[in-house]
């Protein structure tokens, strides 16, 4: 079995603020930082991280995306799939307040570069029973999704952020999505008395599909047509939220891969997410696996 995620790869500008900035309003930051982001990149690495073997594919500008290859490769991430192109590379402009919560401004840069051509080049390379991991901020992610499934690939989809290209996407062909409540509450266009009322409305859209539901301070929920687990969150010190939910969908991947059974993928994703929320950064944050080990249950 292989792993790949093509997926992300973006430049974190990162301002420390006293509260978001408002309409119209200029605003002094107290401390800006540059750190190696994206869904995509977060989510290999934590996958690295976890100890699993994985290939990345994406694209990077020519002048500036070394420090984002550096990276990947600096934790193992095959990056043989990665092409760089003259334009700048994705980035994003994230302000952090007091809290650790945090807002974001995407620009796709590279990301949006992905061709069919390039897609079709990368998944020759893969085949029936390998993972695919998808997130929403790459181009042409429906042509993905449709060449990944025809081959027989399990796709792991994470629809963030929610656009009009998610619902593009066939999503019956998605083995394992992985959203928050506000991003399932979109893909299914409606209002919800309550979670698990959500919970219940995705079962009945999405029957044959391995749904993992984040419900912040209140954990997470695994549900199938099988079972339904929840998983509680470990408390720490909030210090940046930037890179947890990234964290999350790697670990638990990473879990699948590795045998476990459900209940023990969300116990160690959620683990190895309490220890993101503790850092500063994106990518830097995410722990190593030995790290993950030393959280008590």
């Amino acid at each position: 079995m292989k792993v790949l995620n093509f997926g992300s790869l973006n430049l974190d500008y990162v301002y420390d603020v006293d509260h978001f900035v408002r309409e119209g309003e200029t605003l002094s930051s107290t401390d800006m930082n540059v750190f190696c982001g994206g869904k995509g990149l977060n989510q290999s690495v934590a996958l690295a991280k976890a100890g699993v073997k994985v290939y990345h594919a994406g694209a990077v500008g020519s002048a500036d995306g070394e420090m984002l290859t550096d990276a990947l490769s600096s934790v193992g991430v095959d990056i043989s799939y990665i092409r760089r192109y003259d334009m700048p590379s994705g980035h994003a402009i994230i302000q952090k307040n007091k809290s650790g919560n945090n807002c974001i401004l995407l620009y796709g840069g590279a990301n949006q570069n992905i061709d069919k051509e390039f897609i079709k080049d990368v998944l020759k390379d893969f085949d029936k029973g390998d993972i695919l991991l998808l997130q929403n901020e790459i181009s042409n992610l429906s042509f993905i999704v449709d060449e990944a499934f025809a081959k027989g690939i399990r796709i792991v989809l994470n629809p963030s952020p929610i656009n009009e290209s998610i619902f593009e996407c066939d999503l019956k062909k998605i083995s394992y999505l992985i959203l928050n409540e506000i991003e399932a509450a979109d893909i299914l266009s409606v209002e919800y008395k309550s979670k698990d009322d959500l919970i219940e409305k995705l079962t009945k859209s999405f029957p044959d599909t391995g749904l993992v539901l984040t419900l912040g301070e209140e954990g997470s929920v695994y549900v199938d047509k099988n079972c339904k687990i929840y998983q509680g969150i470990y408390p720490t010190k909030v210090v940046d939220t930037t890179a947890a939910g990234d964290t999350f969908t790697g670990y638990f991947i990473a879990g699948l891969v590795e045998g476990m059974d459900i209940k023990s993928a969300l116990r160690q994703a959620s683990k190895a997410a309490s220890i993101t929320v503790s850092k500063k950064g994106a990518s830097p944050s995410i722990p190593f696996v030995k790290e993950v080990f030393t959280v008590d249950d």
